[in-house]
């Protein structure tokens, strides 16, 4: 029975490994998106743009394999307590990923839709604004792969700067619009970006708080959020 019992500890182990590789993987692919996202549209880059949207599907591919995974694991190990705990956070982890993967694929199909002789204010903002998320979504992923639940509540302390940033460049953008009716489309789109990149932090946030909640057992205090404003672009198109 001592064999058995340590053929399955260790069988379980290996893939619970795995699991964790898989996320890692899919969670590189996601925070390269939105690098090559935010690049193709600080630059124009149409093919660069073009490439962000075909390799979405690699993401999606991985979130099928992982939820694979990780419900055979469950079904064939059994796994009780804090075993039990990580494979249903590793679950909801994988998701939110696949999410981050689609707002960087959103970012990308705009810079098709924009005029790329366009020199907007709000760009240097976003840019910007993108490198604090990626920050975010990187150092998500590490609690994550390191367990530490002191790094994902600083995540989600810093997920504020991101939501000042939206405010900024929401007003930003009305402002333009306003003195320059014939951008009105152009800012639109930005907006719809800066939209995009707070829902990252948000969801960079989201993995915090499930690898807090992996590491202690227990569920993170609610945190504190910027101000939202009222705008129209509150809800993006499904990726």
């Amino acid at each position: 029975m001592a064999v058995v019992n340590e053929h399955t500890v260790k069988a379980f182990d290996e893939d619970l490994n795995r699991l964790r590789g898989l996320i890692s993987e899919m969670g590189g692919r996601a925070e390269q998106a939105l690098l090559q996202a935010m690049s193709a549209l600080n630059s124009g880059d149409l093919e660069l743009a073009a490439q962000v949207v075909r390799d979405d599907k690699k993401i999606d591919a991985l979130e099928a394999e992982v939820e694979q995974l990780a419900v055979q694991t469950i079904a064939l190990r059994a796994p009780m307590a804090d075993d039990l705990r990580e494979m249903i956070a590793a679950l909801k982890i994988v998701s939110v990923v696949e999410r981050i993967g689609d707002y960087g694929k959103n970012i990308a199909k705009r810079v098709a839709l924009m005029d790329q002789t366009r020199s907007i204010e709000a760009i240097p903002l976003l840019m910007s604004m993108s490198n604090i998320v990626v920050e975010l979504i990187h150092d998500a992923l590490d609690s994550f792969a390191a367990r530490d639940a002191e790094l994902a509540v600083r995540v989600t302390v810093r997920d504020k700067n991101v939501d000042d940033f939206y405010n900024s460049i929401f007003r930003t953008l009305v402002t333009f619009m306003m003195e320059n009716p014939k951008y009105i489309s152009e800012s639109a789109h930005l907006l719809f970006v800066a939209k995009n990149l707070e829902r990252m932090g948000d969801h960079a946030t989201n993995i915090a708080e499930m690898v807090y909640y992996i590491v202690t057992g227990e569920h993170m205090e609610e945190r504190e959020r910027g101000e939202q404003p009222e705008d129209g672009a509150a809800e993006q198109e499904e990726g």
